[in-house]
This record gives C-alpha cells, sequence and structure tokens, in this order.
C-alpha cells in the first residue's frame, strides 16, 4: 500500500512539473487581458494550421502533440507575434502585461531563456539597433531556433532587404543546422533572390482562385499588376490589401491584383474577404508558407509583394505599404 502511494504520488509530481512525453505545454498570465484568445501556429511543422488558445481570468493554457524541438508563433489580439520554442515533454511559462507585449517574459527552456534576453535587449532599441542586435545574435547562436526565426523575421521578410547579407547569414546558419528544412529552405530563396533581384518576369503559374476558378499568369498581362502575399491574422498585410484595393476600385481598367493568402483555411480567408465587392484574384491553397506559388513568386512571407508591368516584367518588390502605394500612383500616372 505504502508504495502505491509512493508511485501515485510519485506520478502527481512528475506531471505537476512538466507536460506529458511526447507533448509540450505552453502556460501562463497576462495582466490586462482578463478575458480573449489568441492564434498560435507552427513555423516548421510541430502541428499543421492554426490553434486559438482561449484565456480565462488573465490565465491561460494550451498543450499540443511534440515529437521534436519547433517553433510557435503566438498571435495576440493586437495582431503583434511573439515566438515560443517547443520541446517535447516540456513546459513554457508566459508572464506579463498585455499592455506591453515587448516586454513579456517567457522562460522553460534554454532556446526561451536566449530569445528572452534578446527581446528585452531589443525592448527600447531603434529599427537599425535592432537589425544590428539580430545579426550579432545570428552569428553567435546559428545552431538554434531562435536564430532561424530571426533570420527570417528581420533579413528575409523585412521590407528592405539586403540580400547579399541574407544569403551569408542563412548560409551560415544552414551549415549549423543542414537538416533543418526551413533554413534550406531560406538559403534556397536567397540564393534564388541574390540572383535576381530586379530584372525577373513573370513566371508561369496555373491555380485555382477561392471560388474555385482557374488563374494563370495572363490574368496578370497587359496592365500593371500587383501580386502580394497577405493572412487573415496579419493585420500589416491587410492594411496593404486594402490599400491595394482601394486603388484598383478607382483604377481598375489599368491594374490587376492578386492576393496570395497564407491562410491555413478557405473558411478563414473567405470570412476575411466577406462582403469585399472588389474584384481581385485570391487564392489559398491551404498550405500556408508551404504554398508553391510563394516559391514561384519568391515571396518572403506575410506583406511581401512585386509589381509587374503591363509586358510582365518586374518593377519593383518588397515594398512598405506607403512605398507600394506610393509608387503604383507614379506607374499609374495619379
Amino acid at each position: 500500500m505504502k508504495r502505491l502511494a509512493y508511485l501515485i504520488t510519485l506520478t502527481l509530481v512528475l506531471v505537476s512539473c512538466g507536460s506529458r512525453s511526447g507533448h509540450f505545454k505552453l502556460e501562463g498570465r497576462l495582466l490586462n487581458l482578463n478575458q480573449g484568445e489568441f492564434y498560435i501556429y507552427s513555423t516548421d511543422g510541430v502541428f499543421a494550421g492554426i490553434d486559438t488558445i482561449k484565456v480565462d481570468g488573465g490565465r491561460f493554457a494550451y498543450e499540443t502533440p511534440c515529437t521534436a524541438n519547433g517553433t510557435l508563433v503566438i498571435v495576440f489580439p493586437n495582431y503583434s507575434e511573439q515566438p515560443v520554442f517547443a520541446q517535447p515533454g516540456k513546459t513554457v511559462t508566459i508572464k506579463g502585461d498585455a499592455s506591453h507585449l515587448k516586454e513579456i517574459e517567457i522562460t522553460g527552456t534554454d532556446e526561451n531563456k536566449l530569445m528572452d534576453g534578446f527581446r528585452k535587449q531589443t525592448a527600447k532599441a531603434s529599427p537599425p539597433e535592432t537589425l544590428d542586435m539580430a545579426e550579432k545574435f545570428i552569428k553567435d547562436n546559428p545552431s538554434t531556433l531562435a536564430a532561424v526565426y530571426l533570420l527570417r523575421k528581420y533579413f528575409v521578410t523585412a521590407s528592405n532587404i539586403d540580400y547579399s547579407k541574407t544569403l551569408a547569414l542563412a548560409d551560415l546558419v544552414y551549415k549549423a543546422q543542414p537538416k533543418h528544412g526551413e533554413v534550406a529552405r531560406i538559403l534556397h530563396h536567397a540564393r534564388m533572390m541574390s540572383t535576381s533581384v530586379q530584372h525577373n518576369t513573370l513566371p508561369r503559374f496555373t491555380a485555382s482562385d477561392i471560388s474555385g476558378n482557374t488563374v494563370t499568369d495572363a490574368d496578370l498581362k497587359g496592365k500593371i499588376a500587383v501580386v502580394y502575399s497577405w493572412a487573415s491574422w496579419d493585420a500589416e498585410s491587410r492594411n496593404m490589401a486594402d490599400r491595394l484595393k482601394s486603388l484598383c476600385r478607382d483604377n481598375g481598367s489599368r491594374l490587376v491584383l492578386l492576393g496570395i493568402s497564407i491562410d491555413a483555411t478557405l473558411r478563414e480567408c473567405r470570412s476575411a474577404l466577406y462582403g469585399d465587392s472588389t474584384q481581385v484574384l485570391n487564392i489559398c491553397d491551404q498550405r500556408m508558407f508551404e504554398s508553391p506559388l510563394i516559391e514561384t513568386f519568391t515571396l518572403s512571407g506575410v506583406s511581401d509583394n512585386i509589381i509587374y508591368n503591363a509586358q510582365g516584367r518586374v518593377v519593383a518588390r518588397g515594398l512598405n505599404t506607403t512605398e507600394l502605394e506610393n509608387k503604383l500612383r507614379l506607374l499609374l500616372n495619379l
């Protein structure tokens, strides 16, 4: 009987100290967010699609099957994102204030401790300073998942990409993590972009839009065309899409838009577009960042874009929303 009681007690202690074997647990408390929810997704296959985390009384808990180390990204109600690095059998804790999300504390594994240090270091840094710090972090920690995340965030999906620097950093991280699939894709993308930044042409493609209609490269020829990536959960990309649509409503005879949704489901994509009557070609193949079209157009993530002229040649790419709008106004003589 004593032995049975001991085993039961030991089991309870082990469960309370961490996640179940083959699972990863996330728990925490946020001040100034009593009730609500936020989204979570994985960039490297811990799980597919987008999941929802419920907040009740400022507290939350989330558990997912996890058989290998990986990266999860939390999308908070204000659409800001924070990475969490998952590890089988581990529990990670988040603490902070929902009104100061840049200052939250994420602890529980060495990777999260590293990233927490970077987050605190850059909390009040300027964008150029943050970029320098991210470059130094990647060079100092090329074998970490945190380095992969920062490589994508600051050097692959940035609005003004230094392709030679991105390629050098991607090569460094790949040498440290040669079996990491996402790193291999980033390196491939960086190599392509470093050799074809401005003078590439509209690629040939065939896809189905969200209504099931066939879309091809022929639909983009003969007008100024913008190909852009967006997601229902990304505020920056939705703002970019809205401003593009505003230009298209007044200049539809000279401007054509192709939006590539990174959403995990057609339902999420269609819901975001509900009631929108703008004549925009929208494609959502439900493969998120693994979409073949992302590779075809060498887009670098959410909110990336390419402008083609009527002859199908690249005019500009990777602009921020204001730059994109101003460039189109010049091309359309507005």
